[in-house]
C-alpha cells in the first residue's frame, strides 16, 4: 500500500507531500490543476522514463519520494534479497532526475537502476490511464486472471510443469548428446589411429632401458671380446707374459701350507689369501661365461635399433616416457569406450522422452479442458459485470485454443474477446481503441477477482469516468468502491458519484505564487468535501441546493459502503 508520496520541483508541484489511506483515495480539482502531474510523479517511482522538461522551471533537479508497507509479500521480499536490500514490512523509494541528464535511484538507501526498479513496480502499484495498455492486455496478466482464482486449475499447472521440466532437460541432454556425435567424427578416427599405432607396439616397462643397454653391448662387442678375453686369460692361464693370478695364488697358498706346518704366525694371511682364490676363481667363471655369452651379431644389433626407434617415435609423441605412452594408450581407450556408449545413451534417452511426451500430452489436453470450463464461468461473470456498468449490449469471451507447441504453461494459446456493440464482432481486446471501455473491462475484472486479489499492491483509475455519466456514473462509482474494500485504490475523477465513494478525499489546486505557478495537494474535510462534491455536480456556482443535494449523495454512499464492508464480512464467514 502507498502511504505518502512527496514531490519536489516536479513541473507545477512545487514541494508537495501527500498521506494516502487504506481503501479509496480520491483526487479532484478544476481541470489543469495538475492532477495528473501527482499521477506522472508516481510514475517515475515506477520506473517510468522522466524527461528533465518535467524538471519545475528554475531548478536544476526534481525528486520524487514514496513511502509504501508492503506486509506478507514473499515475491517482493526475494526480489530485494537478490540486491541485498534491507527490508522490514517498509519500502521507501527515492528517485532524482537531474537537468544534467544525471540521476539516482535509492530504494531503503541502496541504489538500484532503472531496470530494477521497474520490476519492482508491479509489486507496488497497478496504473490504469485512460490512454495507456492496461495490465490485463499482457497474456501473462490473463492467464494469472484465469488461473488464479481456481485450485484444481493450480494443482494441474504444478504438476504439468514438473513433467514439462523433466521432458525438456532430457531433450536437452538429447540435443547435447546428439551434437557431440556430429562434432565427433573427426576426433573418432584420430582416437582410433592413436589405440592402433600404441596396442601394437605391444610397450612393457622398462624395455627402453634394456634395449638401451643391449644396443650398448652390440655396438662395442669387439672390444668387449677383447678386455674380457685378457681378463679371463689373466686369471686362469699362464702364457707368454707370465703366470696367471689363481696360478700364482695356488703357489702362494703351498708355501703358506708350509710354513703352517711349523709356525701359525700367518694363519690369519693364509686364510685371507684362500677366500681371494675363491672368489677369483668365481670371477674367472663368470668373465669366461660372459665372453661366451657376447653376441657380436649385426643383424640382431639392427633388429634391436628399429625397435628403439619404434619407441623413440611413441615417446616423443606421447609423453615422454613408457609410462606416459601407456596411460594414453589407457585414456584413449576409455574415450573410445564412452563413444562407443553414445548409442546406448541415446536409445534410452528416445525412450524417456517419448515416455514424458506422452504424459506431457494428456497433461496439457486436461489443462487446456479446465482452462476453457473456467474461462466460460468467467467470462459470463464479466459480461454481467459490464451490462452493470452500463455496457448492457457489451460480449466478452475467454477463448482458450489447444495448440502443438508445448510451453511451461501447457499447450494452448489464450485470447480475450470482446464487443461493445450489437452488430461488432468480437475482436481480441489488445486491439480495442476505447480507453474508457477498456478501464470499465479492468474494472469489471477488478470487482470480480477483488476478494481473492487481496494482495498489497495499490491500483490506480487515472480519469476512469471519461465519457460517462449519470446511471453508468453511479455503477462504477460502486464497483470502485467495491474494489476499494480489498485493496487500496487511488482515483482521480470528475464525478461527484465516483467522490462521493471517498474514504480520504484529496483537492489538488493550482495558484500562483509570486512570479511561478504551483500546485498543492489538501486533503478536505468533511465540511470541505460537501463543497467540492457540489461544486463537482453544479459547477462554481454552488448554491444551498446543491450544497443538499451533496449532503445526500455523500449519505447514500456510505450506506453503499457499509452494505459493501457487510458483504465483505459475510464472505469471510
Amino acid at each position: 500500500m502507498l502511504q505518502s508520496l512527496r514531490v519536489w520541483n516536479f513541473a507545477l508541484l512545487e514541494e508537495v507531500a501527500v498521506e494516502f489511506g487504506a481503501g479509496l483515495n480520491i483526487l479532484t480539482g478544476e481541470t489543469g490543476a495538475g492532477k495528473s502531474i501527482l499521477i506522472d510523479a508516481l510514475g517515475a517511482i515506477l520506473g517510468q522514463r522522466i524527461s528533465s522538461d518535467a524538471i519545475r522551471s528554475g531548478c536544476d533537479a526534481l525528486r520524487v519520494e514514496a513511502v509504501f508497507s508492503c506486509e506478507g509479500d514473499a515475491a517482493l521480499a526475494a526480489l530485494l534479497a537478490e540486491q541485498e536490500i534491507e527490508y522490514e514490512d517498509e519500502l521507501i523509494i527515492l528517485r532524482k532526475v537531474a537537468r544534467t541528464g544525471k540521476g539516482s535511484i535509492l530504494v531503503n538507501g541502496s541504489h538500484v537502476t532503472l531496470t530494477f526498479l521497474k520490476k519492482l513496480a508491479p509489486h507496488l502499484v497497478d496504473i490504469h490511464g485512460q490512454n495507456e495498455n492496461l495490465a490485463l492486455l499482457r497474456e501473462d496478466a490473463q492467464r494469472s486472471l484465469l488461473e488464479g482464482g481456481d485450485e484444481e486449475l493450480q494443482k494441474l499447472l504444478a504438476d504439468y510443469a514438473e513433467v514439462y521440466e523433466g521432458w525438456r532437460e532430457k531433450m536437452r541432454l538429447r540435443e547435447e548428446r546428439a551434437e557431440e556425435i556430429e562434432n565427433i567424427g573427426e576426433r573418432l578416427d584420430l582416437l582410433r589411429w592413436q589405440e592402433k599405432e600404441i596396442a601394437e607396439a605391444e610397450l612393457s616397462a622398462g624395455e627402453d632401458e634394456e634395449l638401451e643397454a643391449e644396443i650398448r653391448r652390440l655396438s662395442h662387442s669387439e672390444r668387449l671380446v677383447e678386455n674380457a678375453g685378457e681378463a679371463s686369460n689373466l686369471l686362469s692361464e699362464d702364457g707368454e707374459e707370465g703366470i696367471s693370478v689363481l696360478s700364482a695364488l695356488s703357489r702362494i697358498t703351498g708355501a703358506l701350507d708350509e710354513i703352517a706346518r711349523y709356525d701359525d704366525g700367518l694363519s690369519n694371511a693364509q686364510t685371507m689369501i684362500e677366500e681371494a682364490y675363491i672368489s677369483l676363481q668365481e670371477a674367472s667363471y663368470e668373465v669366461r661365461d660372459y665372453l661366451d655369452g657376447i653376441d657380436a651379431d649385426p643383424a640382431r644389433l639392427d633388429r634391436i635399433q628399429t625397435r628403439m626407434d619404434v619407441l623413440d617415435h611413441l615417446k616423443k609423441k606421447y609423453g615422454g616416457t613408457i609410462p606416459a605412452v601407456l596411460d594414453r594408450l589407457s585414456s584413449v581407450r576409455r574415450e573410445l569406450e564412452s563413444v562407443d556408449s553414445f548409442d546406448m545413451d541415446m536409445a534410452q534417452l528416445d525412450k524417456d522422452i517419448a515416455a514424458l511426451y506422452k504424459q506431457l500430452k494428456a497433461m496439457a489436453r486436461a489443462l487446456t479442458q479446465r482452462r476453457q470450463k473456467v474461462g466460460t464461468a468467467l467470462s459470463e461473470d464479466i459480461v454481467r459485470e459490464l451490462q452493470g456498468l452500463g455496457m448492457e449490449k457489451a460480449r466478452f469471451h475467454i477463448v482458450v485454443t489447444p495448440e502443438e507447441k508445448y510451453t511451461s504453461r501447457g499447450a494452448d494459446s489464450l485470447s480475450m474477446l470482446f464487443s461493445a456493440n450489437v452488430g461488432e464482432e468480437e475482436k481480441p481486446l489488445e486491439k480495442i481503441a476505447s480507453g474508457g471501455e477498456l478501464s470499465r473491462i479492468a474494472l469489471a475484472v477488478k470487482a470480480i477477482v477483488a476478494a481473492r486479489d487481496t494482495g498489497g499492491t495499490s491500483m490506480v483509475f487515472d480519469e476512469i469516468d471519461t465519457g460517462i455519466g449519470g446511471r453508468t456514473a453511479q455503477m462504477v462509482a460502486e464497483r470502485i468502491a467495491f474494489v476499494a474494500h480489498y485493496k487500496q485504490v487511488l482515483c482521480i475523477t470528475h464525478l461527484p458519484q465516483i467522490a462521493c465513494m471517498a474514504d480520504e478525499h484529496l483537492y489538488i489546486a493550482k495558484s500562483v505564487k509570486g512570479d511561478t505557478t504551483v500546485t498543492q495537494v489538501t486533503p478536505l474535510s468533511d465540511e470541505e468535501r460537501v463543497r467540492e462534491i457540489a461544486r463537482m455536480a453544479s459547477g462554481d456556482d454552488v448554491t444551498e441546493a446543491a450544497l443538499a443535494n451533496a449532503r445526500e449523495m455523500l449519505a447514500v454512499a456510505q450506506k453503499k459502503k457499509a452494505a459493501f464492508q457487510k458483504k465483505k464480512k459475510a464472505a469471510k464467514k
